[in-house]
């Protein structure tokens, strides 16, 4: 583990693959050792923006569900929750704490009245917009403090970077 908490390979567990072992095994502990750098810059920027924001940032269900909703309006509750990979109850929840809060807007679907289309209001839109920019703001900063070796690199990786989350949903 490297001081981020991140593992780096480099590990005296006999069960952990090494890097002389089969090609499968070698690539799973590379795509683990990926994930496990993605979700250490992921859980650090958020961390980050929290401390720094002036605001009560909302739970991450909670945000994840505003941005799923900001990318697709009109998405209904069951289309939400598969999307986020949470059951159906869950993001009811999770919708009913948001319009309480003024941050979505709930509006019958026209063709079945039974099911609702969600949608976030001007508030939400400018929280999110305002919760980006600060971690943009903050990941601005550190990378100016790095090398122009990495930043070169972490920019050239942002394609395939895309690629994966791609393949990834659509495998």
């Amino acid at each position: 583990m490297n001081d981020i908490g991140v593992a780096t390979g480099k590990s005296e567990d006999a069960s952990y693959p090494q890097a002389d072992s089969a090609p499968a095994a070698a690539s799973r502990a590379e795509a683990a050792e990926l994930l496990a750098a993605i979700s250490a810059v992921r859980r650090t920027s958020r961390r980050a923006a929290r401390h720094a924001w002036a605001t009560e940032p909302l739970p991450t269900a909670q945000s994840e569900l505003l941005r799923l909703i900001a990318r697709r309006p009109g998405i209904c509750v069951a289309d939400a929750a598969h999307d986020l990979r949470l059951a159906p109850n869950t993001v009811s929840t999770l919708v009913g704490r948001l319009a309480e809060q003024g941050l979505l807007r709930r509006e019958r679907s026209l063709p079945d009245s039974r099911s609702v289309r969600l949608t976030i209001t001007g508030k939400a839109r400018r929280r999110l917009e305002e919760w980006r920019d600060l971690r943009a703001e903050l990941a601005s900063e550190v990378l100016a403090t790095m090398t122009a070796e990495d930043r070169h690199v972490l920019a050239g990786a942002i394609p395939a970077l895309i690629r994966l989350a791609e393949r990834l949903e659509h495998p």
